[in-house]
């Protein structure tokens, strides 16, 4: 149902369109009457009353990713997800996919038109390309896999066709100029900033990880028109502009900057500055209740790029208070957060939040909080940052991805009997469907980081890290989560002394033990902090980890009846039969269970259900408990494939 926001969102705009035209026309009216009064506001001692023109002064990080294809996924779960993603993007036709981009621009098209998000005649079509050419270039830079390469280099080719065709100052869109006339005068058009964003990010991505040439000089011409264009808006009327989703155009703005050394790029991603939303989180208050989550994450992530090209301390402010908020007061016990895109309710507020609606992670948002909790993570390693992104990338990322197709949900819902809502092959093209592109195709982004003195091990992944600078290989065999263990193998080294520095999860206890060659390490970290090994390391040196998991119960703030389980970082889900789902709603971009009520209702669950929780077998996390009515079975929210129930309620004991 499409309801008044202070936003219009992607999905929100998408429900409007079949809705009431009077009641669109009324939120976009008050929106934007109410970001006019803000603009006119008397100038105020808010951190970003003014922003400066400056010029480009790196802050060096404390620790630095490694390369994409430094790091090879070797097996597992990881490794099935990258494969199922990049196989279907190989499924894919380029001619489809720049179907509307050439009728856009008068070039002829025999393609078979795209469905769903990308159809001809839908205001978001062209977002999925941007999405699809970095998901090309992150595949290509991670796994050497140049059909990816090659599929992304004929989609730039064909962009810059239609870019020259169009010849409209650099513009380039699979729609016409005149939805950024509505978007100036009303606002009453669906999020062409966004779709621009993903468009000029793609080229970027293929420039940078894919070696493309002929991708920059067509963003940069793209660049140009959102130069000139919101330089003829003024600060006033751009900060009611932003009051439509307009993605990280901020941050992309500030990557070219980096890219090309031209400070001009870093002045046109401050006019993409959301003053409103800003200045509270600079302040450390939080002020979200009611903004739609993922068109304000990407801005974060944005403010973050700002900080670390400038040093301007108020951006890295509002990045990392965000975090904090987000993470420490609304997020729930898999890693999301938000309900039906919009956060509903107040900071530790969680029972009230994720009563509301039955769909309460959107996938964007979860990707979008990991690439901020990697920006923190350069700036200061804790192991606070990892725990929270492992939390997200076992429960939420492998929960949204059907291992064997690679289609990918909008939502993964938390309900007491919701499903997965699987995207089709050529007929929705959802803006989650996009993300997932690019998220699976570099899973092995943040298993490895490394400072002057060595490697951090932060995520127990089967993998092989190659630190071509060092001369040092590292294989990592395991069998996490389903196993406590993990073991390093030093491939081979220099000779010279270095630093590993293994991640000790917070969610482990004191009785975690590491060995080097069969010896136990004496002086071991804490959990919830980094042990760090300093030696001359030899080829074949074994580092053996272990890390006891436990079950325990994770219970919102404002209502402890209701309570999740978790086996160290793992979200364990009451499975509930699928029963009969209508095909409107097994294929929709969200889950109703007014419309499709479980079978089986969720079990009460005793209160000391933890203890009479028994593991079925030492290759699986499926465990079982007895309650009155029966047997209840629990496996992991990712390996969930009926109906589920992540959280639970407190029945009497039995």
């Amino acid at each position: 149902m499409a309801t008044q926001r202070m936003v219009i969102g992607r999905r929100g705009f998408s429900l409007a369109l079949v809705s009431s035209p009077l009641a669109l026309a009324t939120s976009a009216s008050a929106q934007q009457a109410a970001a006019q009064k803000a603009a006119a506001q008397p100038a105020s001692d808010e951190p970003f009353e003014r922003i400066a023109s400056v010029a480009m002064t790196k802050v060096e990080p404390a620790v630095r990713t490694y390369p994409l294809g430094a790091v090879q996924l070797l097996g597992g779960p990881f490794r099935d997800a990258q494969q199922a993603n990049i196989a279907y993007m190989k499924r894919l036709a380029t001619d489809r996919l720049l179907h509307v981009f050439r009728l856009n621009a008068g070039l002829p098209s025999q393609a078979q038109p795209l469905g769903g998000w990308e159809a001809p005649d839908c205001e978001l079509r062209g977002h999925f390309v941007g999405h699809y050419l970095s998901g090309a270039a992150t595949a290509f830079a991670a796994t050497g896999d140049t059909e990816m390469r090659d599929r992304g280099a004929a989609l730039v080719e064909g962009l810059a066709e239609c870019q020259a065709k169009l010849d409209q100052d650099g513009y380039l869109a699979a729609f016409p100029l005149s939805f950024f006339d509505r978007l100036a005068a009303t606002g009453k058009v669906w999020v062409p900033f966004y779709t621009l964003h993903k468009i000029m990010a793609g080229l970027l991505d293929m420039h940078r990880l894919a070696g493309d040439q002929a991708a920059l000089p067509v963003l940069v011409g793209m660049a140009g028109w959102v130069d000139r264009w919101t330089a003829a808006q003024g600060e006033g009327r751009m900060q009611t502009i932003l009051e439509v989703e307009f993605g990280g155009m901020n941050e992309l703005l500030y990557n070219l900057a980096e890219t090309t050394g031209d400070a001009r790029w870093i002045a046109v991603g401050d006019r993409f500055t959301k003053k409103r939303v800003l200045n509270p989180l600079a302040s450390r208050r939080d002020e979200l209740r009611g903004l739609h989550m993922n068109t304000h994450v990407p801005q974060l992530v944005g403010a973050a790029r700002r900080y670390e090209l400038s040093g301007d301390r108020r951006f890295g402010d509002a990045a990392s208070f965000f975090w904090d908020t987000v993470v420490q007061s609304r997020t729930y016990a898999t890693g999301g957060s938000s309900n039906d895109e919009h956060w509903q309710a107040g900071p530790h507020r969680l029972a009230a939040e994720w009563s509301r609606s039955d769909n309460h992670q959107e996938c964007c948002c979860a990707y979008n909080m990991m690439k901020l909790t990697t920006r923190l993570f350069t700036w200061a390693p804790r192991v606070e940052l990892m725990d929270y992104y492992e939390r997200n990338l076992l429960n939420h990322r492998l929960g949204a991805i059907h291992p064997k197709t690679g289609v990918s949900t909008y939502f993964l819902s938390i309900a007491p009997g919701g499903w997965k809502a699987w995207a089709t092959e050529d007929a929705t093209f959802w803006c989650c469907s996009g993300t997932a592109l690019e998220d699976f195709s570099q899973l092995g982004s943040m298993i490895y980081a490394h400072d002057a003195q060595g490697v951090y091990v932060n995520l127990f992944v089967a993998s092989e890290l190659s630190w071509a600078d060092r001369g040092v290989t590292l294989r990592q065999e395991t069998a996490f989560p389903t196993s406590d263990r993990t073991t390093l193998v030093v491939k081979a080294t220099d000779g010279r002394p270095w630093t590993l520095r293994l991640r000790i999860p917070g969610w482990t206890s004191e009785a975690a033990r590491v060995r080097i060659n069969g010896r136990p390490v004496e002086a071991m970290a804490a959990p919830g902090s980094y042990v760090k090994l300093t030696r001359r390391w030899k080829t074949g040196d074994r580092i053996e980890f272990e890390m006891p998991m436990r079950l325990t119960k994770e219970p919102f703030p404002d209502d402890s009846s209701l309570f999740a389980i978790r086996y160290g970082p793992v979200v364990l889900a009451q499975q509930i039969p699928l029963g009969t789902i209508v095909a409107s709603l097994s294929g929709g971009n969200g889950v109703d269970l007014k419309k499709a009520p479980p079978p089986v209702e969720p079990a009460m669950l005793p209160a000391d259900v933890i203890d009479r929780m028994e593991r079925l077998s030492p290759t699986s996390l499926a465990f079982e408990t007895q309650v009155a009515g029966g047997t209840v079975l629990f496996k992991p929210v990712s390996e969930s494939f009926e109906r589920f129930a992540a959280y639970s309620r407190t029945a009497q004991l039995a």
